[in-house]
């Protein structure tokens, strides 16, 4: 039996007066990749950033409804964001290393969270960095800054320093947009490998990506989400009019 680890209940956000989101209601399933698509300012980063609450961090945003991530209501007044935003990571769409060394960088979130103990440390960052194919990569240059590596490089290694806290969610916002076709596949291979142990959610404007790496795709529209179901039925067969209008390029 499949497995809902977000229900999301007619949820609403204002910035002031303008509505992003409009009474979005959704479920993802563990283990799987959602992909978001719809044309820019349709509201998916938006709603990504909801899943963690990162748009607490504008100013004059409201929200309404509710976010259930295992069963809890991630809008509820007493919820601990550095608790949520472990567990819910964001992986942006320009790779954003820090400038530190590659060691420091996947050490951080795990040091900022209260891990101890140098030996516990080296062992986490060697297996974040093996968990997104980088290790061998980078042995021998841990020291050195993680600027000077590859775009695509830095992606993963921001995913690793992700992976170092140990998140259940990783939600994706074109993760893919400043990469090569190239760079763009081996991104796309790691997600797949890392849906077995992570549920990702990814925001694509590339709708071949959402065809090739999700399960399930959510077509938005105007801060509304206008369907949601398995890949290849909205790809194939859409039940709306404007998501056909949109898959086939009539619109957007």
């Amino acid at each position: 039996m499949t497995m809902n680890i977000i229900e999301i209940k007619n949820l609403s956000l204002f910035y002031g007066k303008f509505q992003a989101l409009k009474n979005i209601n959704m479920e993802i399933q563990v283990n799987k990749i959602t992909a978001l698509i719809g044309p820019s300012g349709c509201g998916k980063s938006t709603f990504l950033r909801a899943l963690n609450r990162m748009n607490d961090l504008i100013d004059n945003v409201t929200t309404s409804g509710e976010v259930y991530i295992n069963g809890q209501d991630i809008y509820r007044h007493n919820t601990d964001l550095l608790t949520l935003r472990k567990k819910v990571g964001l992986v942006f769409q320009r790779p954003n290393p820090f400038p530190l060394s590659i060691f420091n960088n996947v050490a951080y979130g795990w040091r900022v969270h209260g891990g101890k103990g140098k030996n516990k440390i080296k062992e986490k960052v060697k297996w974040a960095l093996e968990s997104v194919h980088l290790w061998d990569e980078v042995k021998d240059k841990l020291e050195e800054s993680a600027l000077g590596l590859s775009g695509e490089q830095q992606q993963r290694l921001c995913i690793a320093r992700l992976l170092s806290i140990e998140p259940t969610i990783l939600l994706m916002d074109e993760p893919c947009s400043a990469l090569d076709p190239e760079s763009t596949l081996k991104i796309e291979k790691l997600m797949y490998e890392l849906r077995k142990q992570y549920t990702i959610i990814i925001v694509t404007h590339n709708m071949q990506q959402a065809a090739r790496v999700s399960d399930f795709t959510g077509y938005f529209l105007l801060g509304e989400l206008v369907e949601i179901g398995e890949t290849n039925k909205i790809f194939t067969n859409p039940k709306d009019s404007r998501t056909e209008d949109y898959i086939t390029g009539r619109f957007g």
